[in-house]
């Protein structure tokens, strides 16, 4: 299993266009999410390993905070973060207990961005827009980021073991929302997102 837990925290939303301004107050929060993993390793010396990490795409719910908080869930998004580690195994092949440490890359890629009608018509509503006159989109910036890692590996048999490892990895992105009547975008809103998930993962091993 592969958890996800953001720690994190946002800018104020601001408006970009007709005009620059925030909405005072104004926070988001991504909650936790669990998920399958999948990982496969090669060794290139009996120390020496590159790792392939890959999820089953969670749903990251955001929350409001601040004066968004009344508004509870204001949309969600799939996070699809396939990672590469470079990692050196402590000790000997045979050892029934390995740590390993290792330093990699992961590119995250948020689709099926979704926002709730509550923070739509908040938006409209704070450039003047009636109730169910408009629709807002939204769009999370992809970003590439290192990725930290430390693990445990224990061997049941000599095919057969379980790792458990924590991932940390420093990463800021922007939210975009653009607002639109009949079609046309009358307004662009934006919210800064530093994310810094740690990731810890627990998966059974075999090796061929």
């Amino acid at each position: 299993m592969l958890h996800y837990a953001p720690q994190d925290k946002s800018s104020t939303l601001r408006f970009t266009s007709p005009v620059e301004r925030e909405i005072p107050g104004s926070g988001s929060s991504l909650r936790s999410s669990t998920t399958l993993g999948f990982s496969g390793h090669y060794f290139i010396t009996d120390q020496v390993a590159i790792e392939g990490v890959l999820g089953v795409p969670p749903r990251l719910k955001l929350y409001g905070s601040g004066t968004l908080a009344p508004l509870g869930q204001l949309g969600s998004a799939r996070l699809y973060g396939p990672t590469v580690l470079a990692k050196y195994f402590f000790g000997e092949p045979e050892d029934k207990l390995r740590f390993s440490a290792g330093v990699g890359l992961t590119y995250a890629y948020f689709g099926n961005t979704r926002l709730n009608g509550g923070l739509q018509q908040a938006l409209g509503g704070a450039i003047g827009l009636p109730p169910g006159a408009s629709t807002t989109s939204a769009k999370i910036n992809n970003k590439f980021g290192p990725v930290l890692n430390v693990g445990v590996n224990y061997a049941f048999t000599k095919n057969l073991g379980m790792t458990f490892s924590v991932s940390y990895i420093p990463m800021k992105t922007t939210a975009t929302m653009t607002t639109r009547v009949n079609g046309n975008a009358v307004a662009v809103s934006k919210a800064k997102l530093t994310l810094d998930p740690i990731v810890p993962f627990l998966y059974l091993t075999y090796k061929f």
